[in-house]
């Protein structure tokens, strides 16, 4: 099945955030022999789909039992036509979440499995709302003049159709190798939203049964001007301020009795809006304070202001934190009353430019487009900041991102090839590479 196809079936599901839509039946459909896990909580539904691939070496105990681990996992979900609703199903006659689902804690052997290289794919199902404006129905598929129409084209059931589509592609490399591998897919309905309960909630689950990813690959659209151009291998974190600067209201023919705090931050607004707080570094651009809001007063053009709020945002690096931003805000208010309220709503991170999958993907992008990508950590938040936590080398890479929450939505056809292209030479390579511990890439076999 090719990746148009896939992903024309994608859009015809209206997954605005949260919903599902049953989406996730049709995926498990199309990757066929995987193992399914369905993870839902408080209403977000999440699917982990894997699948040990490659020959046993009879004289390799640890093999051959992870062989076995494979064969027996999942049982209890492979009895229902429908693999996701079995879970779901065992879930609700429990009562309470996947983590305490009977179905799931029957899969007791996953630590049989924990030391094989795992590389897993990973992306949202869910899409912002359409809003109104299109030249066609967003959830109908519409290709025309070499690109495929509909909400989520680009962001981002473009990803999920390149890497279900390359998977397939690669299936024949994965079979053959000659040492066990684990190929996983992981997928939310939540990350357009508050995304607690989805990518998080599940490699939390898989933390507590030792079997994380050793490599992720985040789909989503990463490239700017052209196709190939941009590898995310981090982000900057998002910290949220609120700043109460308190005065004195008071009438503006008595400016001497007042305590205007207008004038307090008049007088230090330069030294707060727009401020680089580090001079960033080869990875990052500059930690930047951006004033978002300023209010205050009773609209009135004859009594001053009794208090002054200003709210902010910092996409910080890894040299700045929330306590240096405290610091430095205490610094400049120095003898001004104020309070101050920060919220890390993300943290930084940074996959290493010379690890086994930053190396892996340029390569692939370069022997695909004949580019060489730069490896970027600009933009906003994403999911991959959940694998980075547990030190799970991640990057991201998908299509353009140049029409994404926008009316007409769409992606270049030529585009969406050429990802699954670049995924399924990058999963070939994986399964040809020996790898005889995490992280550890010895040789081509």
């Amino acid at each position: 099945m090719q990746a148009t196809e896939i992903l024309q079936r994608l859009i015809t599901y209206p997954t605005i955030t949260p919903k599902e839509c049953g989406i996730y039946a049709q995926i498990t459909q199309i990757l066929g022999d995987f193992e399914v896990i369905a993870l839902d909580k408080n209403q977000i539904k999440n699917l982990f789909c894997y699948r040990v691939f490659g020959s046993q070496n009879s004289s390799e105990q640890e093999d051959s039992l992870a062989l076995s681990a494979s064969k027996n996992l999942g049982q209890n979900l492979k009895n229902s036509k429908n693999p996701t609703e079995s879970a779901a199903n065992a879930q609700k006659q429990n009562g309470d979440t996947t983590l305490k689902n009977p179905a799931i804690n029957n899969l007791r052997d996953f630590s049989a499995l924990a030391k094989l290289p795992h590389l897993c794919f990973a992306g949202h199902v869910d899409v912002v709302p359409p809003g109104e404006g299109w030249g066609s129905d967003p959830f109908v598929p519409l290709q025309k003049e070499g690109k495929i129409y509909g909400r989520g084209a680009q962001d981002m059931k473009g990803g999920i159709a390149g890497f279900l589509a390359a998977i397939l592609q690669a299936k024949k490399a994965l079979m053959s190798s000659k040492s066990p591998k684990i190929l996983s897919v992981l997928l939310t309905s939540d990350e357009e939203g508050v995304g607690i309960d989805g990518t998080r909630y599940v490699l939390e689950f898989l933390a507590q049964k030792g079997f994380l990813p050793t490599f992720a690959i985040v789909a989503e659209p990463t490239c700017n001007l052209k196709m190939g151009d941009v590898i995310k291998i981090g982000r900057r974190g998002s910290i949220n301020g609120e700043l109460l600067i308190k005065g004195k209201q008071g009438h503006v023919a008595y400016p001497e009795k007042c305590k205007n705090p207008t004038e307090i931050l008049g007088a230090r607004l330069g030294r707060l809006a727009g401020v680089d707080l580090d001079s960033g570094d080869e990875s990052f651009a500059p930690s930047k304070l951006v004033i978002t809001d300023i209010r205050g007063g009773i609209e009135a053009v004859n009594v001053t202001p009794n208090s002054l709020k200003i709210l902010f945002n910092v996409r910080n690096n890894t040299k700045t934190t929330k306590q240096d931003i405290q610091k430095y805000i205490s610094s400049v208010l120095e003898g001004v009353e104020h309070e101050l309220t920060l919220k890390q709503s993300s943290h930084p991170f940074l996959s290493p430019k010379e690890g086994y999958i930053a190396q892996k993907m340029q390569d692939c992008i370069q022997e695909i487009l004949k580019i060489s990508p730069e490896l970027s950590t600009s933009g906003g938040t994403s999911d991959a900041r959940f694998f980075a936590k547990y030190g799970i080398e991640v990057v991201e890479f998908g299509v353009k991102n140049d029409r994404i929450h926008g009316i007409d939505e769409c992606v270049e056809i030529a585009d969406l090839e050429a990802l699954c292209a670049i995924f399924a030479r990058l999963v070939t390579k994986f399964a040809q590479d020996k790898i005889l511990e995490k992280n550890l890439i010895l040789q081509k076999e």
